[in-house]
């Protein structure tokens, strides 16, 4: 076999250096990095990077799992009043039984961190997986950019309400979120290095907070047991019927979603965990059970947390200090850790609070760096500056400023938002475990994984119906990345695709038989393989061409397999078919096959090659859709142009002859 001497021709000559711009040459900066090896806790680490324990890595996901009870409590409390507590009973409900099974299988299936989306996407495939993956990216967007919004404005009412906060903050929490954005920036154009450590300080000490709050808040429950009845007794007067309580509990429970936020997060975070020494690339079974841990143990800690905190300030708290305005507004247990320990501790638990939803800001922001580049370049839907991470944190950093002037920096403003993203994130995992069970027919766990699918499917229908901002601001994501993506996939189509090209053996002897040069090569479409083909093909080509009689020539095979792909490697194989030398290539698409060959046969025979085509019938335009969409139409000009665009000297680039 032979392989590349050098790696593919850029499609365009480099700028030199002392021509670029100070400005842009900074914000290109480490353009060339493959995506998943962006700085960031999230993606895949870098080669010399150790895994850490799965506890540790629990830490990076908790800041954004548990970061949610800052607001959560709240939120529930203002959606589902006194039966706030029923409501979350059905979130935990929902938990351990729903989306912790899904993942758990996610993370069996996509222990490389690349998720539910990445497993619908295998068993999709083609255009429909890839329209179906860019779609599934606008909510992944969603979700991200209004954890980072709703996160900083969470973040600022916790620093206005503090009473130690200087009076001229009030009525400023949309400033002071866009400070909070703009410092989450600053640190990412520095560089933002792995944060485990910095996770799991902010998490020990936010849980360890959190347990003295709701912990004290229990006690005081049960010890002052006026309040209990009182809730009860107003409870039973609104709602006299048990049936009807579950009922309401079932309708509101899907504006508890913000509950569900960590497990998408979870799995992506799959190669930090650290695994068993007999772990394989293709079974790493310590990294998938230290992951099945993680998740779990995640999972119990935040039903635990979301039960006891949501019964006792709802117990606890007025009502009225819930309503806008009031300072259990979004930050309820801070309201109770105020109010029981005095504004020293209280201040400590507003700093603990404020610093771990601005740091889960900051793993939304690295999970879009990771998250972008991972898909939409493979695709060929990236224009090339989304491979540096400067300009790709300046473009976030903007929309996040505006979905925070757009929703006034309120959190309940944005939990639709973000429930959206969360729970279509979630509902597409249910449906593709659904899925690969039934590929591999355990027909129990199709059933219950499609119930799990079902229930998912309400609770975002229902969110939808109720909160239309979050599909409405999905939606904008999704067009503005299907039309990026589109318009960078026609920019790109005169690239080389090519990561790899070999020879085998045959292929090889096929070459060596020309002695002198040039390589004469004909393009023969592999629809119509009989010997009468061949050979009115060799015949046209040759009185077309005024090819020599006793010219050693080559057909050359392009046969196109997933033309929604974009980058490939290429295995030539030489194939003798009724007596003709055919070099035959599985691909995504020909005219670029065709130029990425034929500078590999320059390359490694040292001889110049010469291809041969006839004009293509039909449309010229509906060609180049064709072309576009489904890697063939306008072959001969095509290939001429992305040798063009490859090779910019004409004396060293291979011919292209049309009859």
């Amino acid at each position: 076999m032979s392989t590349l001497t050098r790696p593919p021709a850029e499609p365009s000559p480099k700028r030199r250096h002392h021509d670029q711009h100070p400005l842009r040459t900074w914000l290109l900066e480490g353009m060339p990095e493959t995506a998943g090896k962006r700085q960031g806790p999230h993606g895949v680490p870098k080669e010399d990077h150790r895994p850490a324990s799965w506890w540790r890595v629990m830490c990076l996901t908790g800041v954004d799992y548990f970061s949610t009870l800052g607001y959560q409590p709240a939120i529930a409390a203002l959606a589902a009043g006194l039966l706030a507590p029923m409501a979350t009973v059905i979130l935990v409900i929902v938990t351990l039984a729903g989306a912790l099974p899904v993942y758990r299988r996610v993370a069996r299936e996509s222990h490389r961190g690349e998720g539910s989306i990445a497993m619908l996407e295998r068993l999709m495939g083609r255009w429909t997986g890839k329209l179906f993956v860019l779609a599934l990216l606008g909510f992944a967007a969603t979700d991200f950019m209004i954890t980072m919004t709703l996160s900083a404005a969470d973040a600022s009412a916790h620093l206005i309400e503090n009473p130690f906060a200087p009076e001229a903050f009030h009525g400023q929490q949309v400033t002071i979120t866009l400070v909070l954005i703009a410092a989450l920036a600053v640190v990412f154009l520095r560089g933002f290095k792995e944060a485990i450590n910095v996770a799991v300080v902010l998490v020990g000490l936010y849980l360890a907070l959190n347990a003295v709050v709701v912990g004290t808040a229990v006690v005081r429950v049960f010890t002052e047991g006026a309040v209990v009845t009182d809730w009860w007794t107003t409870l039973t007067t609104q709602h006299s019927d048990p049936l009807m309580m579950v009922g309401i509990s079932l309708l509101v429970f899907p504006k508890l979603a913000l509950g569900l936020s960590g497990f998408e997060t979870g799995v992506a975070v799959m190669p930090q965990v650290k695994g068993y020494p007999t772990d394989t690339e293709e079974n790493p079974e310590g990294r998938i059970r230290g992951t099945h841990r993680l998740l779990t143990t995640a999972a119990l800690i935040m039903s635990s947390f979301l039960i006891t905190s949501s019964f006792a300030t709802t117990v606890l708290i007025p009502a009225q200090e819930f309503e806008d305005g009031g300072k259990a507004n979004g930050r309820a247990l801070a309201y109770l850790a105020h109010q029981f320990f005095g504004d020293g501790f209280g201040t400590v638990y507003d700093i603990s609070t404020i610093a771990i939803l601005w740091f889960a800001g900051a793993s939304a922001m690295a999970g879009l760096l990771n998250l972008v580049p991972r898909y939409l370049p493979r695709y060929g839907m990236a224009p090339a500056w989304t491979r540096a991470v400067r300009p790709l944190v300046l473009v976030f950093s903007a929309v996040a400023f505006l979905i925070t002037w757009i929703f006034d920096a309120n959190v309940e403003a944005q939990g639709g938002a973000y429930a959206t993203g969360v729970l279509v994130l979630m509902t597409s995992a249910a449906v593709a475990v659904t899925l690969s069970a039934k590929h591999r027919r355990q027909r129990s766990r199709t059933w219950a994984f499609g119930i799990v699918s079902a229930v998912f499917t309400y609770t975002t229908i229902a969110n939808v119906v109720e909160r239309p901002d979050g599909i409405r601001i999905a939606a904008l994501f999704i067009v503005g990345i299907i039309v990026v993506s589109f318009a960078s996939r026609v920019r790109r189509s005169f690239e080389l695709r090519a990561t790899h090209v070999r020879l085998d053996e045959q292929a090889l002897e096929f070459l060596t038989d020309v002695e002198q040069g040039p390589i004469r090569l004909i393009a023969h479409e592999p629809k119509r393989l009989d010997s009468e083909r061949y050979r009115n093909k060799l015949e046209h080509a040759r009185a077309a061409n005024h090819l020599p009689e006793d010219a050693d020539i080559l057909f050359i095979e392009i046969v196109v397999d997933d033309s929604s792909e974009f980058e490939q490697e290429l295995d030539v194989v030489g194939i003798k078919r009724h007596g003709f030398k055919v070099l035959e290539v599985h691909s995504n698409n020909v005219p670029n096959t065709l130029a990425a060959v034929l500078l590999h046969l320059r390359n490694v025979t040292g001889l110049m090659p010469h291809i041969y085509f006839r004009w293509t019938e039909g449309n010229p335009v509906t060609n180049l859709t064709k072309f576009l969409f489904f890697g063939e139409g306008e072959i001969a000009p095509v290939t001429r142009e992305v040798l063009r665009e490859a090779e910019p000297d004409i004396t060293e680039r291979p011919w292209v002859h049309v009859g």
